[in-house]
């Protein structure tokens, strides 16, 4: 069960709304919402969780500034410190959200206890075997950001790039977890809220990756991989945990970049294994 509220016109969702409990914040990734972590949230009862649409998503106000990883970080400051928590929280991440995180933990070590990374961006996504993909992205999303606004924006929500992407994303053979998988990113990838905010972010992420930011990481951390990641391959992932200073990988088989769609069960139980 989970309650909606308002920060600063920060759209967040809470679930097992107990003050007693040990706080997650959660922060989804590109072009997502609240809802891509919905169901790895329902499974962790142990603890308190939240988690905000990232400003520029769904219903969450545009930032006054760039949309970019260090914009993103401070805002991410100013919300945790909002919350007026009683502990530091475990600071969670997916995707592009892993970068935000990892930059916060960098700059604001005292602030949080522990830092998951779902999926991490943990290699450049403009050089080596993923770099024809990104650089096609590239183009869509400046054309999506030129052409004029009603066109430029009917593209940029297009059904079709969607089912693309999802294609993509998600690696598991099980039929249902694909249906499921489209159904979110087709009810939810386009819930940007206008696409100035959405390019920026999109740069922000292909133009940063976790690695600048380990090394300086002093938090315990998890890193949480699928082995079939075409975002950031196996090898690379095995790379960056060794640039944190104390961190483990765990690595899901079978699956792509979007382990909390396709396993939360056992997202979950890693996430449980490593906080308990």
């Amino acid at each position: 069960m989970s309650s909606h509220k308002t920060l600063n016109d920060i759209e967040y969702w809470v679930y097992n709304d107990n003050f007693k409990l040990p706080v997650i914040v959660m922060v989804h990734g590109l072009r997502g919402t609240h809802h891509g972590l919905d169901l790895v949230a329902k499974l962790l009862p142990e603890f308190k969780i939240i988690i905000p649409d990232l400003p520029g998503f769904n219903h969450s106000k545009s930032l006054n500034v760039e949309h970019s990883i260090e914009n993103y970080s401070k805002w991410l400051s100013t919300f945790i410190s909002d919350l007026k928590l009683p502990k530091p929280p475990t600071l969670l991440g997916h995707s592009f959200g892993s970068i935000i995180c990892a930059s916060y933990a960098k700059d604001n070590p005292n602030n949080i206890s522990k830092l998951i990374l779902i999926n991490p961006i943990g290699a450049p996504v403009l050089q080596g075997p993923r770099s024809i993909m990104t650089q096609i992205s590239v183009f869509y999303y400046w054309l999506g950001n030129t052409l004029p606004e009603p066109i430029g924006t009917k593209l940029l929500k297009s059904k079709i790039i969607v089912r693309i992407m999802t294609a993509f994303l998600s690696k598991s053979h099980d039929k249902q977890i694909r249906e499921y998988s489209l159904d979110q990113h087709l009810r939810y990838f386009s819930t940007f809220t206008n696409r100035q905010a959405l390019n920026e972010a999109f740069k922000a992420s292909i133009s940063n990756d976790v690695r600048v930011f380990a090394p300086d990481i002093k938090v315990p951390t998890l890193l949480i991989a699928g082995d079939r990641d075409d975002v950031t391959k196996l090898p690379d992932q095995k790379k960056l945990v060794k640039m944190f200073p104390d961190a483990k990988l765990e690595v899901i088989e079978n699956v792509g970049h979007i382990t909390q769609y396709e396993t939360p069960d056992e997202v979950a139980n890693a996430i449980k294994t490593f906080l308990i």
